[in-house]
């Protein structure tokens, strides 16, 4: 269900009630771009189920999800019909267009293409977990969080949230780990990781399916590399890329989890949702506040 992991410490609390959520939800329900738009963003039914409610609870987890539309027309596709509408102008009336002219022809050729351009969705899982504070979103991006976050504080009044900070950062614990080649308690170091050199030459090294517990890697630390991404496994039972950015990549549930977990009364949807959160929110609950541990604990809220 989560394939990434960016964590958020809810500032002020967590005081809405279910109902009063999807009241808010529902005057922005996602409504797919018309002709001429280029852009659409809004909540649609974490289940699937058209004109479900957009609020689910399992468990005591919070599930939202937000979608956004986008039309694009390639950039050589405008070119060509703005060179066509120029020639046109410089022929029928002997003159060349000025530089605003030329930005409104631009702008005049893209709004008329958007009819004919293909549109691409993609939403972003937004889990609450109100008895811990966090609010978890399933997101690799920070500009999509981004317009999550702007989406969510516009739908609950009063709602203040903050990216987790840890004392230690996740680049300074990842080169202690690789140079000590001794992973934190409960977790390990699988065979996948990203170094940066820190200086003008950007150099990049990535390792992958390669053992990190080598001479070679921790030379490459010692020379001032810093690591950007390391693969780890959490108890055996969930495996992740941690970022510099304490994000949460290539999230993954393991089979261990899996078959230990209690089979569905049926086949319908709603019963794999329920089951898909319980397994994915019981499992990254416990393993959030373990890698924040590891990671020195949590900053004080500014």
């Amino acid at each position: 269900m989560f394939k990434n992991v960016m964590v958020f410490r809810m500032v002020s609390g967590w005081s809405a009630t279910q109902a009063q959520l999807e009241e808010a939800l529902d005057g922005a329900r996602f409504v797919e771009c018309g002709a001429s738009q280029e852009k659409s963003v809004g909540w649609v039914e974490p289940r699937g189920q058209a004109h479900g409610a957009l609020v689910e609870i399992v468990g005591g987890q919070w599930l939202l999800k937000l979608m956004v539309e986008i039309k694009t027309v390639p950039g050589s596709v405008v070119k060509r019909k703005v060179q066509d509408q120029l020639a046109h102008i410089e022929a029928t009336t002997g003159r060349k267009p000025g530089k605003k002219e030329k930005r409104e022809i631009s702008e005049d050729a893209r709004v008329a293409l958007l009819p004919m351009a293909f549109s691409k969705q993609s939403s972003v899982t937004v889990w609450i977990d109100p008895k811990s504070g966090f609010l978890v979103l399933d997101s690799g991006s920070q500009s999509k969080a981004d317009e999550v976050m702007t989406a969510l504080v516009k739908a609950v009044d009063g709602l203040a949230v903050q990216l987790v900070n840890t004392q230690t950062s996740p680049a300074a614990a990842m080169s202690i780990w690789l140079s000590t080649h001794e992973a934190p308690q409960g977790f390990s170091v699988d065979r996948e990781c990203e170094l940066k050199a820190a200086d003008e030459s950007k150099a990049v090294v990535r390792y992958t399916r390669h053992a990190l517990d080598t001479d070679e890697v921790s030379q490459h630390i010692a020379q001032g590399k810093v690591p950007t991404r390391v693969a780890m496994t959490w108890n055996d039972r969930v495996s992740f890329v941690l970022t510099e950015a304490l994000q949460l990549k290539k999230v993954a549930i393991l089979d261990v989890v899996l078959e230990g977990a209690p089979a569905s009364p049926g086949d319908r949807q709603d019963d794999n949702f329920d089951t898909d959160v319980a397994i994915a929110t019981g499992e990254l609950s416990q393993l959030i506040p373990d890698l924040l541990e590891a990671l020195g604990g949590e900053m004080a809220l500014a």
